[in-house]
């Protein structure tokens, strides 16, 4: 096993908060993963409004990626609020943090080898950007699924936009709450447009295009 690296302290800790805490490297290496799973390990978050189809695509990717022999795993927002979530709610700082979590688990996962497909609505900018950071960016593939306020609203397969339209549930992303667009997102697909099946071909093209699951892709050989 490789020597323990420090890990470095969160702004505002005490200074001797996590000075016994080291980070610690086996053996295994990033190409050694790679060589196992046939795959080079990335993030792919999806965000979008409620409704604009985040779950169904993620779990048809996961299908079709699993189908080849990748392993592959997806981190849905409403899943993760049943567990790792569960003590949070639905303001500001609560959404930060859940996108947080989100993120520490899917480098962790990444780390691993495994592919990881995230489905949360994640409607602040600056809470994606943070996602990215912990995820690397070279391993972060952020997928914009544009479908509008008023496209969601006319799908609406919980109910939510009405509920929300009617005051039942505050703070309600694209009614009551913000939603800022990506600005330069790696992939934008227009989901109020395209079928389920239409968008993850597409997402699937990108990335086989961008080497990310061809075994023999140049790509790999950076591991």
């Amino acid at each position: 096993m490789s020597s323990p690296t420090p890990i470095p302290l969160p702004a505002g800790a005490p200074d001797d908060s996590r000075a016994f805490l080291q980070r610690s490297h086996g053996e295994v290496t990033s190409r050694d993963r790679m060589q196992m799973f046939r795959h080079k390990p990335v993030t792919i978050w999806l965000t979008g409004l409620s409704g604009a189809g985040k779950s169904t695509i993620a779990f048809e990717l996961e299908q079709q990626l699993v189908a080849l022999g990748h392993a592959c795993y997806v981190l849905d927002g409403d899943n993760v609020r049943h567990g790792l979530a569960s003590d949070l709610g639905f303001d500001s700082k609560d959404r930060r943090e859940n996108i947080r979590r989100v993120a520490h688990v899917a480098q962790l996962m990444n780390d691993a080898g495994l592919i990881v497909i995230t489905a949360l609505i994640s409607p602040m900018r600056e809470d994606r950007s943070m996602a990215r950071e912990i995820i690397g960016s070279g391993n972060f593939i952020e997928t914009y699924l544009s479908a509008s306020v008023d496209a969601c609203a006319r799908r609406d397969p919980k109910g939510l936009y009405a509920k929300a339209r009617n005051g039942e549930i505050p703070s309600f992303t694209g009614v009551s709450a913000p939603y800022e667009v990506p600005t330069d997102p790696e992939l934008n697909i227009d989901t109020a447009t395209l079928t389920p099946a239409e968008s993850v071909e597409k997402l699937f093209a990108y990335l086989h295009h961008n080497c990310l699951t061809d075994p023999c892709c140049a790509a790999r050989k950076e591991y």
